[in-house]
């Protein structure tokens, strides 16, 4: 595996130094507990700080727990040893079942009685003791007479007894040789690595470092030289941690994919397993975060009788208590400065000339290698030769400025070239923001009350699909929590009884398939999207993949297995908790995987652990916490002063 550097990168040195969009200009203003203080620290320093593991749908946690096939000595020498060790157990057996005759049950052996006769009967069972060859005196001429005595001697002496039968339909029965033999059905491969018949799909647990689930994919795709659309995973997970996961793909023998633990770095494929099916997007109940949040201090908001830990456990308390407002997060909107919100604001409005001009526009935070190509576009608007200047890697920009190369005026035809999984991205982004927009407002009005015309899943309603589902990958999952649910308003009689509560609470993400809030949220979307240019009642478009039906969302999200430490070290390089491939190598227990720390250390840290269902943002519940801007992944993020706070 590639070694952790030494040197302390942050996210922001991917582009460049400007801040860009900040929560506020997505919607994301309020905290469940304004009244509690905050605490600065360091997010994601290392990218072994932020450990992620997904939750399966029975509820366990996948971790790596081996470290994929060992070489083909020592298979070939597992291989002898198993069948060494088979050979030996199955000799056992023989001498095991030659001591202990096969008892047919009663009715089996009254059914044998009036086929054999009781005289010939009592000859079989001392088959087992003489070992001798049987030829029946009575002949079977009925075929179904002959099938149902060689189906019942099987099944009545556990396949210790082979028969047959000779030309006068006889039959002749003898002790098996070879009981075992034949329990393989006919055209069955058996794997070379002992897992058992091969089937069309391996599963497998994805470990990685630094590297983005969609990278890896594309990775395991070119070496592998098979399409990438044979790979399939449960969810996406971000490049700035060490993630598990689960993946499958089809057609592929294990030895090959075995094969790229040696080639890949930064990465570990292992526990493989045969499977008939694939495995599905969002086939999963959520993550599990390991989280360590360094250089801890209450320094700029707090009073002298402040102490960290105090408002540390009161922070921690409360999220595990009320949890925190279920924001979509900041890497929905993208890393430039233009957010892919705005561009979707656009998009939403047909209006594809300026969709191009903010895709290529000049901006204080973009790819640095793209900032001669989008001044030269400003300057001359000459997609060839800007073209040649704009990175391979900014992939909408080349799709746009190839179409418009051939078609100067084409802006439709140039936006509809960028690859589907990033244009539709721009909709589903604009769709989050409002979301966004709605929830601030609505916990600024009525807090965590729940009030008449707030929406609650409706459980007696049917099921019902959306004409145009989400079906691209990146979307899928974000979406999935309850998308094709009806969603319907809370009565008054509910309110007063407490029948439903805050954490029964969804909004709509704007759509033409859901209902909105029946009370004085619908104005704040009707407001929001007009100033927009945008009819909330009216989200259907001429282009289907811009049609947005919309879904709903829970309001407060509430963690699971909330936990956390504090500890102390010296070193900016001190690793506090052991990643799956750590414990691995080192012999170590799920015990021991967060470190003691250094008792008279001079930094602080605090480790965070808690699960989260799918499409809920880890970074939300930490600013719920901490009162910070998580849009500055990377930085120390400041305290913000709670309303107890000194000025």
């Amino acid at each position: 595996m590639e070694p952790e550097t030494k040197r302390l990168k942050t996210e922001s040195e991917d582009v460049s130094s400007d801040r860009g969009l900040t929560e506020g200009d997505v919607g994301i203003t309020e905290y469940l507990s304004p009244e509690l203080m905050g605490f600065r620290g360091i997010l994601k320093q290392r990218y072994t700080d932020f450990l992620v593991n997904e939750v399966l749908p029975d509820g366990s946690v996948l971790h790596l727990t081996d470290l994929g096939l060992a070489d083909k000595r020592d298979r070939r020498r597992e291989r002898r040893e198993l069948a060494r060790e088979a050979a030996d157990n199955e000799e056992k057996e023989e001498k095991e079942k030659e001591k202990k005759v096969p008892e047919p049950t009663e009715e089996q052996r009254t059914e044998l009685v009036e086929l054999l006769g009781a005289e010939t009967y009592e000859q079989v069972v001392g088959l087992f003791s003489t070992g001798t060859k049987l030829m029946t005196e009575q002949s079977y001429e009925s075929k179904d007479a002959r099938t149902r005595l060689h189906q019942l001697l099987r099944e009545a002496f556990c396949s210790r007894l082979e028969t047959r039968t000779d030309p006068e339909n006889r039959f002749v029965i003898t002790l098996a040789t070879d009981p075992g033999k034949g329990v393989r059905r006919r055209g069955e491969k058996l794997d070379k690595t002992h897992m058992g018949p091969v089937q069309d799909y391996v599963h497998f647990v994805l470990y990685k470092e630094n590297k983005e689930t969609m990278e890896v994919a594309n990775l395991l795709s070119k070496f592998l030289r098979i399409p990438p659309k044979t790979i399939s995973y449960a969810g996406t997970k971000d490049r700035r941690g060490v993630t598990v996961q689960k993946l499958s793909v089809s057609k592929i023998k294990v030895e090959r994919l075995n094969g790229l633990n040696k080639t890949l770095r930064g990465v570990r494929l292992g526990s493989f397993e045969y499977s008939p099916t694939p495995l599905k997007l969002g086939e999963l109940a959520g993550n599990e975060f390991l989280i360590t949040i360094r250089e801890v201090d209450l320094m700029g908001a707090a009073t002298i009788d402040d102490r960290l830990d105090d408002v540390v456990d009161r922070a921690m308390d409360s999220l595990r208590t009320h949890g925190f407002i279920n924001y979509y997060g900041m890497q929905r909107f993208g890393t430039f400065s233009v957010s892919t919100h705005t561009v979707g604001k656009y998009v939403l409005n047909s209006d594809w000339k300026q969709v191009v001009d903010l895709i290529l526009s000049e901006q204080e935070l973009v790819l640095p290698e793209s900032v001669e190509a989008r001044k030269l576009w400003a300057e001359t608007r000459d997609a060839a030769k800007t073209l040649e200047l704009m990175p391979r890697k900014c992939v909408a920009e080349q799709a746009v400025l190839k179409a418009l190369a051939k078609d100067p005026t084409g802006y439709l035809n140039a936006v509809m070239q960028i690859p589907r999984n990033l244009r539709v991205m721009y909709a589903h982004a604009y769709q989050s923001y409002v979301w966004n927009a709605v929830a601030s407002e609505r916990i600024r009005r009525f807090g965590t009350a729940i009030v008449v015309g707030d929406l609650v899943i409706d459980d007696n309603a049917s099921v019902k699909s959306n004409s145009n589902s989400d079906d691209n990958d990146d979307l899928e999952e974000d979406l999935k929590e309850v998308q094709f649910t009806r969603a319907r308003p809370v009565t008054q009689d509910e309110v007063e009884s407490g029948s439903k509560t805050i954490f029964d609470v969804v909004l709509p993400s704007p759509g033409f398939d859901v209902v909105y809030p029946d009370n004085e949220l619908a104005d704040v979307y009707k407001t929001l999207m007009s100033n927009d240019g945008i009819d909330h009642t009216n989200m259907k478009r001429n282009i289907k993949e811009f049609s947005l039906a919309g879904s709903y969302r829970y309001l407060i999200s509430k963690p699971g297995n909330v936990e956390w430490w504090i500890k102390k070290y010296d070193d900016p390089t001190d690793q506090l908790v052991k990643t799956d491939l750590d414990l691995l190598t080192g012999g170590n227990t799920p015990e021991e995987r967060i470190s003691d720390g250094i008792e008279n250390g001079k930094k602080t840290a605090i480790v965070l652990k808690l699960q989260l269902g799918t499409s809920q943002y880890a970074t939300m519940a930490l600013r719920e916490v901490m009162k910070v801007d998580t849009s500055r992944r990377g930085e120390t993020c400041e305290v913000r002063k709670s309303k107890n706070s000194p000025k």
